[in-house]
């Protein structure tokens, strides 16, 4: 029986956590309807000083999320149009996340085609379309079994099929944050 994920588990170094939630499943109870996808990529966002992460800025009301407890939901808004999921990560006041960036749906994706237009997961603002994650839930608590929105135990994925590289999207974030290898992708999902 799948196991919500505890908060123990996101309180621990980001990079770890990026890298652990591949093949955990990401649920959202979305108007009654319970949607489940495996997590297949992720990128990791660490610190004031990581260039490319939110709090390069310091604390404000859009980063406060990243600032708080471990295993909750950091969600905002970006290019005009889409919503991004984050599991805030390490200890209180330090602001670290992990970008949920695609899924493969597992449960619900009639429903999930549907709010795509009959179009993939694979996308950080794709998944939360799909799932029907908004602001709303910003602040949700990913390790509450109740919760509408959290993150349960999956399938454990194998190294061989993981590829590590630099984060996506990132524009005119200097080096070295650019290049940093803080995303992870499985390749060729599959379920077994």
């Amino acid at each position: 029986m799948p196991a919500t994920l505890p908060r123990s588990f996101y309180n621990r170094p980001t990079l770890t956590v990026a890298r652990e939630l591949l093949g955990a499943k990401l649920i959202h109870i979305s108007r009654g309807r319970k949607l489940v996808g495996a997590i297949v990529e992720t990128e990791a966002y660490i610190g004031e000083e990581d260039l490319a992460c939110h709090a390069k800025a310091g604390r404000t009301p859009r980063t406060a999320p990243m600032y708080g407890e471990a295993g909750r939901a950091y969600i905002y808004f970006t290019y005009g149009n889409h919503w991004m999921l984050n599991a805030v990560t390490e200890q209180e006041n330090f602001p670290a996340a992990v970008l949920i960036r695609a899924i493969a749906p597992l449960e619900g994706a009639d429903l999930m085609l549907k709010r795509r237009l009959g179009r993939d997961t694979f996308g950080p603002g794709k998944l939360t379309q799909a799932l029907g994650i908004t602001h709303s839930q910003n602040y949700a608590d990913l390790t509450e079994p109740a919760s509408r929105l959290r993150i349960e135990t999956g399938i454990k994925i194998p190294d061989k099929i993981v590829t590590i590289g630099p984060r996506v999207g990132l524009n005119k974030t200097p080096e070295p944050w650019l290049s940093k290898p803080w995303r992870f992708l499985v390749r060729d999902w599959k379920i077994e």
